[in-house]
């Protein structure tokens, strides 16, 4: 979650420290100082007790320490200027299309292409070891098949966050996945989306749909496939204003 969180720090908890190495652990070190690369995020290891922790957290990217090699609790200083943060994502955007058609050319393909090359990119989310945020519109709840619903099922058990969205979707359309209800006028429901992001891995497949008739898997839509990790962050923010938060 953290490239929606956008945080300008990141502290690392004294467990990934004071704790014996694991692989989860590892995990956890990696895709956070990918993150800070990336954004130039500020990292803070908490629990240093020792020199040995000290270098761990230099080792784990962490540029400020916290712990008692360097103090003990005390009252603190008299607030200094605000710390400015960072400003929210542009809500004008209304939907994945706008911002991923603005950048790449589409090309065009038929329904059929589009399940297929969709349930490709599904399967990047079942990594249990680096978990994916898996945010999908099926524009119509109707849609959201049998087997879609029991697709998304597994994949909700491995992803870090699942989301469906379609008009007369489910808040809960299927355990472990978040639903949204898009408005009979909302623009997203011409739109077939699939978006994929996980520490090292970002991918979206947008479509506009032409409006065709005839056979379902026949329909013709506009269609774009990137890889790019900032506009595929992007591209989901639309779908994440939408979902319904939990209660």
């Amino acid at each position: 979650m953290l490239p929606f969180v956008r945080p300008d720090l990141i502290k690392l908890d004294m467990r990934l420290l004071q704790g014996r190495t694991t692989t989860e652990a590892a995990h956890i070190v990696n895709t956070v100082r990918a993150q800070a690369e990336r954004t130039d995020a500020v990292v803070i290891a908490e629990g240093i007790e020792t020199i040995k922790h000290a270098r761990e957290a230099v080792a784990a990217g962490a540029t400020i320490g916290q712990g008692f090699l360097f103090g003990y609790p005390a009252p603190l200083p008299p607030p200094g200027t605000a710390v400015p943060l960072q400003a929210p994502a542009d809500a004008a955007v209304e939907t994945p299309w706008e911002v991923v058609a603005a950048a790449r050319e589409p090309r065009r393909a038929t329904k059929d292409l589009l399940v297929e090359m969709s349930m490709q990119l599904e399967h990047q989310g079942l990594d249990a070891a680096e978990p994916d945020v898996l945010l999908a519109c099926f524009q119509e709840a109707d849609h959201f098949t049998p087997a879609a619903r029991s697709r998304f099922e597994f994949l909700a058990t491995r992803a870090a966050f699942t989301g469906a969205l379609g008009h007369d979707m489910p808040v809960s359309p299927v355990a472990g996945v978040r639903g949204a209800d898009l408005d009979a006028d909302d623009p997203l429901r011409r739109e077939w989306v699939l978006v994929v992001i996980g520490p090292r891995f970002a991918a979206a497949l947008v479509a506009r749909d032409l409006g065709d008739q005839g056979p379902d898997l026949r329909r013709r839509y506009d269609v774009v496939v990137t890889h790019d990790r900032e506009l595929v962050i992007r591209a989901a923010e639309p779908l994440l204003r939408r979902l319904v938060p939990e209660r």
